[in-house]
C-alpha cells in the first residue's frame, strides 16, 4: 500500500466535509434578503463613504507589523539555538550573542523613535 493513501484519504474527507457544509448552508439557510442584510456590517453604525483619496492608514499599523516580523524572526532563530546549544560550541555562542545585540540595537532604536508608543 502506498504510504500517501491515508493522507489523500484524509484530504478527500476534509474537502468533502467542506463542500457538504457550504452546500447544506446554501440549501437550508433562509432565503429572505433585505437591504439591511445586504449592506456591509459596521458594528451597528451606518457605514460612511470612503475618503476621496481612497482613505489613508496611519503608518503606525505598518510599523507594528514590521516590529512583529522582526521580533518573531528573532524567536525563530533563538529556538533551534537553545535546543542544540550543547553541540554547537563557542562559535555558535558568539554568533548568537552578536545576533541578540543586533536585535537589541533595533529594539532600542524603535524605542527611542517612539515606535512602541500608541497615541
Amino acid at each position: 500500500m502506498n504510504p500517501y493513501v491515508p493522507i489523500l484519504a484524509l484530504m478527500a474527507i476534509g474537502g468533502g466535509f467542506a463542500v457538504f457544509s457550504v452546500a447544506a448552508g446554501a440549501f437550508t439557510g433562509p432565503k429572505r434578503y433585505n437591504r439591511a442584510k445586504l449592506e456591509a456590517y459596521e458594528c451597528g453604525i451606518e457605514p460612511t463613504p470612503p475618503a476621496a483619496g481612497g482613505g489613508r492608514f496611519p503608518i503606525k499599523y505598518y510599523l507594528v507589523a514590521m516590529l512583529f516580523i522582526v521580533f518573531d524572526i528573532e524567536s525563530v532563530f533563538l529556538l533551534p539555538f537553545a535546543v542544540a546549544f550543547d553541540s554547537l560550541g563557542v562559535f555558535a555562542l558568539v554568533e548568537m550573542v552578536l545576533f541578540v545585540i543586533t536585535v537589541f540595537i533595533a529594539y532600542a532604536y524603535v524605542w527611542r523613535r517612539g515606535g512602541l508608543e500608541w497615541d
